[in-house]
């Protein structure tokens, strides 16, 4: 591999690995101030006990994620400096905003929700939460921005002296209509994640706890019907020293209503991640139609085009590749919501990208089509993966209709093992984003009134100039670091995931004792 592959593999890696955490972060933060919300003014320790679980859970994430955020922002100095200097003008603005606005206001109200707890006036003590969730999801607009342009370059007008785009309109860049179609589809797809997270740890929980409460139940009977039963050890403190019907209590003024609120909000999020899907499908359609056509590995145009559900084939070949299972005339629905709309193929794009720029030496024999293979099947992953999210959501909805609660382990630990389905399903998605837009790092604009022979830019026009070696170095460096990070952060959530909330009136006792005068301390 060149020194262009490298570098590419490096963001990527770098980028899916940050982009893993980021949407636990964005959709778990106003989760819990939802929760908090109910605390405050019902006055119900549940939610209080679910506020500070879910919150430990979420510090640990927001710590990863900003660990591995910052690496993000060096990569464009380290790898892409010509992309960096092609785009400083506009690209810096969204970045700034998201530093000095988004980041800065989630990490100060972060830190006094934190250390907080019993210090502050209780109404302050929300509002910090729910700042932190404006934060969080400010944050993830500017990004957002920033991306979109390189999806879409808007509000900007060539400078003939330092021969790169300058921007002229910085509400167009921020209210670029590609930026407001994928953010609400981001926002979605990050609550859709931590209502689903909340969800399966819920029934996981509420199954846990019915199904101890039975076991000490038979123990406490004695004679047959204890025989061979064995109640699990356990150091978690709403599971200790707690009798049948204590945890019969927990199983449903805690966990109930917790799992049924972020079930019901997965519902919610999962049909709205369908319509913003579908809104940036027919932007996608007249904005980047090489990347509506690389989704489907349609090669020739067609009219009444399908939706192809199974190919087979050699992928990247468009002479290889044959639709095995396709839904007709969808492809078209899905482009402007008429069966009959023509969608172009790849290789009618090629030739119209090559007659466009065939004035220009450093485009002779450039393939525009991104790889095939990856588009197709990483905007399947990302429609596959979300299903997860669905059996959870019926499923626990199910259990739990009537006042019940979940009793299955077996439905509580498939919960646990779909779990990590979301997650795969937001990756899958920024996958298919970023790899359907190559081989462009900044894509032409052919709609808007702008120059798209000057305002876009290739791949290989974008990286640094440092050697195969260097940046092989730095890949393995972050691989292995990376990885080592993925371990700390899966052993942490699973261990105060299997520990659990506090026991019952443990945190309101801690508050109730609290000395006003006492300095902020960790709450956790």
């Amino acid at each position: 591999m060149d020194v262009v592959d490298i570098s590419r593999w490096q963001f990527g890696i770098t980028t899916v690995y940050h982009f893993i955490l980021v949407p636990l972060t964005i959709g778990l933060a106003p989760m819990i101030a939802v929760m908090q919300t109910m605390w405050h003014f019902t006055g119900n320790d549940a939610w209080l006990r679910a506020t500070k679980f879910f919150g430990k859970l979420f510090l640990i994430n927001f710590a990863l994620g900003v660990a591995t955020g910052i690496v993000q922002e060096f990569q464009f100095g380290m790898n892409w400096s010509e992309y960096s200097r092609f785009v400083a003008d506009v690209f810096g603005a969204p970045l700034a905003l998201e530093g000095l606005v988004a980041f800065f206001a989630e990490s100060t109200f972060i830190g006094l929700w934190v250390f907080g707890w019993g210090r502050l006036s209780r109404r302050i003590h929300l509002l910090c939460i729910w700042m932190v969730a404006f934060g969080v999801n400010a944050s993830a607009y500017f990004i957002i921005a920033a991306n979109s342009w390189m999806q879409h370059p808007v509000g900007v007008e060539w400078d003939d002296t330092r021969h790169r785009p300058a921007m002229n309109n910085i509400v167009a860049v921020l209210t670029n209509n590609t930026t407001l179609a994928a953010f609400p589809h981001v926002i979605a797809g990050a609550l859709l994640t931590a209502a689903t997270f909340v969800g399966a740890i819920g029934c996981w929980w509420m199954a846990r706890t019915s199904w101890r409460a039975r076991q000490l139940r038979l123990v406490a009977a004695g004679g047959d019907a204890a025989v061979g039963v064995e109640v699990e050890e356990t150091t978690a403190p709403s599971l200790v020293d707690a009798t049948p019907e204590a945890l019969d209590d927990d199983a449903k003024q805690l966990w109930r209503p917790v799992t049924r609120f972020a079930l019901w909000v997965t519902i919610a999020a999962g049909i709205a991640v369908i319509l913003t899907g579908d809104l940036q499908a027919q932007i996608m359609f007249k904005q980047q139609p090489m990347k509506m056509a690389a989704a489907e590995s349609l090669c020739v145009s067609e009219k009444g085009a399908a939706f192809s559900v199974l190919s087979i084939g050699r992928q990247n070949n468009c002479d290889n590749i044959k639709h095995v299972v396709a839904v007709p005339g969808m492809l078209s629905f899905l482009a402007d919501h008429r069966f009959d709309t023509e969608i172009r193929g790849v290789k009618e794009l090629q030739e119209e990208y090559t007659t466009a720029f065939a004035g220009n030496p450093a485009y002779a024999g450039q393939n525009f089509a991104p790889n095939l293979f990856v588009t197709y099947w990483s905007f399947r992953a990302m429609i596959t993966w979300a299903l997860g999210s669905v059996i959870i959501a019926l499923g626990g909805l199910w259990l739990t209709r009537r006042k019940q609660v979940v009793t299955s382990r077996r439905f509580g630990l498939l919960a646990l093992w779909l779990l990590p389905t979301p997650f795969l399903a937001n990756a899958s998605g920024w996958i298919f984003t970023e790899m359907g837009r190559q081989p462009w790092v900044v894509a032409p604009n052919w709609v808007d009134d702008l120059d798209p022979l000057r305002v876009s830019m290739l791949v290989q026009h974008g990286v640094s100039n440092n050697s195969a070696g260097l940046v092989l170095g730095s890949l393995i460096v972050f691989t292995l670091l990376y990885g080592a990070l993925g371990v700390v952060w899966f052993a942490l959530q699973r261990r105060y995931i299997r520990e659990g909330p506090a026991a019952p009136g443990h945190d309101e006792q801690v508050l109730e004792n609290s000395d006003d005068d006492k300095q902020l301390s960790f709450a956790y």
